[in-house]
């Protein structure tokens, strides 16, 4: 049997299997990589906040957990004041509240905070428990296993997608390969797989909110010609970016759908222009990524 035919029909096996036999592979897999769009809070309208239900000073607790989402290092009491848009002394006492609790930690040389470690209880609690990333990541072993190429799962989050799933290749550098990193939906390959299964006036609507900024000098960035990449996946059923978010990269991103249809996710494969012709890479793993996107979608 052709390695590809092998493959498609390893698909299938993996997906139809009970989760229990499956549970290894996915326990060993938990997740990696890359660059950022932007992460944090989502933008909250005062109709939001004047609900009976909603309780301010979580919100602000919120907000201080989010400091760190920026940081390069760890942060002062100021520092995160300042970047959760709350006055010194409520800093100060989410900051002892949220010690207390694990939340937050000190630096290990004693000189400003960090992240605690119970946030990592949440991540894996995300992970283990979302059916979309259950459901995937066995198929995306037998995936990484014939394209032997990086293979991502991004979740849709309106401007950005972000990892939840990544088996990196022998190229990758321990930050890339960290869980939850987010490229923008604009530029991206799994963003204009995502954007190609929306109606038009939510993709302008996206489009319109998202800065676009450039990660390289060939990143798309005009609204026009980001529609014309969105409608070219939308005729062939998946996207193909080149030097989009990283120079030499060249991706290929794939539509997961709901029951309904909708778009969720996507799924990717990126390799480097050193070693690929695109048209070579089209031909290697598109089949097999496309079979595998299909096997995750739930029709």
């Amino acid at each position: 049997m052709h390695s590809d035919t092998a493959a498609l029909y390893d698909y299938r096996k993996v997906v139809n299997r009970p989760l229990s036999t499956a549970k290894h592979e996915w326990d060993v897999t938990l997740p990696r990589n890359t660059t950022r769009a932007e992460p944090g809070l989502r933008g909250l309208t005062e109709s939001d906040r004047s609900g009976p239900l909603f309780v301010r000073s979580l919100e602000k607790a919120m907000q201080v957990l989010s400091a760190f989402h920026h940081a390069d290092s760890p942060l002062s009491l100021s520092e995160i004041a300042e970047q959760a848009g709350v006055d010194r002394s409520t800093a100060q006492r989410m900051v002892h509240t949220l010690r207390a609790m694990g939340y937050i930690g000190r630096a290990a040389d004693g000189h400003g905070f960090v992240p605690g470690i119970r946030l990592l209880d949440h991540t894996l609690d995300y992970l283990r428990l979302d059916p979309l990333v259950r459901r995937a990541t066995p198929i995306l072993q037998e995936l990484r296993k014939e394209v032997r190429e990086r293979v991502d799962l991004s979740l849709f989050d309106d401007l950005r997608v972000v990892y939840a799933v990544r088996l990196q290749s022998k190229r990758q550098t321990f930050y890339t390969t960290l869980v939850g990193h987010s490229v923008p939906s604009f530029c991206s390959s799994g963003g204009w797989a995502i954007l190609s299964r929306l109606p038009n006036d939510r993709v302008r609507d996206i489009l319109d909110r998202s800065d676009r900024r450039p990660f390289t000098p060939h990143t798309v960035t005009e609204i026009p010609e980001i529609l014309e990449k969105i409608a070219e996946t939308s005729a062939n059923g998946y996207a193909l970016t080149l030097n989009q978010i990283l120079l030499g990269e060249i991706a290929a991103g794939f539509p997961v759908l709901d029951a309904s249809g909708d778009p969720v996710g996507a799924i990717h494969v990126a390799g480097s222009l050193a070693e690929w012709t695109p048209e070579d890479f089209v031909n290697r793993n598109i089949p097999l990524a496309l079979e595998a996107a299909r096997a995750i979608s739930q029709y």
